[in-house]
């Protein structure tokens, strides 16, 4: 039985995507870092397991993955979902703290997963190879002018990631996907302190909907499965055609 992490797994997409997993016959290790009561509560639903750690720790990453070793064995495939928003500004007012914790949490912690996935993964290290699936932001692409360019930025960054590590552990028998969300209806949305924004800006996507969680997991398992064998280093847009 293959075992999958997904990072920031309590809520929203990485919630879904574990329940999805778990239905589909994972073995599946939940990453959360503060809503350990959802986290817990997902893990005796689907039979899995709750890892609480903040993936901008190198040392939490570290125990999560030593801990899934343990308690369900070799990763086969790692989803990078945990990131973090703030409340809409303009780039002139935003702290150094803010941006420095944005990049921790949506970069740092993303290469940090990969780093940990690919040692047990990569057939030079006598893994089975596997599949990493990096979860960014259509905001990548349009920037987020006036509300979020920290957060795109940040994101902007996983898609070169994605593209970069596919390339590199490509011939150790990983690939590595990225899927860029448009709006979804998850509790992301409450940090950014317009909890209209959801309906607002998902209505103006062609589909004139936000997407459901759902949707993404869907999506992420279907690019970490073996129908997706021979795709690696794509960026797909799952944002109702924005």
């Amino acid at each position: 039985m293959k075992v999958l992490v997904v990072t920031g797994g309590a809520r929203g997409i990485g919630a879904a995507t574990a329940r999805l997993a778990a239905a589909r016959g994972y073995r599946v290790c939940i990453n959360y870092r503060k809503e350990s009561d959802a986290a817990e509560k997902l893990a005796r639903e689907i039979g899995g397991l709750a890892v609480q750690g903040d993936v901008a720790s190198e040392a939490d990453v570290m125990r999560l993955f030593r801990t899934a070793d343990e308690k369900l064995g070799r990763v086969h495939v790692l989803v990078n979902n945990a990131g973090i928003v703030d409340r809409g500004a303009r780039v002139e007012t935003m702290s150094a703290e803010r941006i420095q914790r944005m990049f921790a949490v949506n970069v740092l912690g993303s290469f940090l997963c990969a780093r940990e996935a690919v040692k047990r993964m990569s057939r030079r290290n006598g893994g089975p190879g596997g599949a990493i699936v990096n979860v960014s932001s259509i905001a990548a692409k349009l920037g987020a002018p006036g509300e979020y360019v920290d957060y795109a930025a940040a994101k902007g960054a996983i898609d070169t990631f994605t593209v970069g590590l596919a390339k590199e552990v490509g011939p150790d028998g990983i690939r590595v996907n990225c899927v860029r969300p448009g709006v979804i209806r998850t509790e992301i949305h409450l940090a950014s302190g317009d909890p209209a924004r959801v309906d607002r800006i998902g209505g103006a996507a062609p589909l004139q909907r936000a997407g459901e969680a759902d949707e993404i997991a869907r999506t992420i398992l279907w690019l970490a499965s073996d129908e997706a064998s021979y795709i690696s280093g794509a960026l797909l847009d799952v944002s109702g055609g924005r």
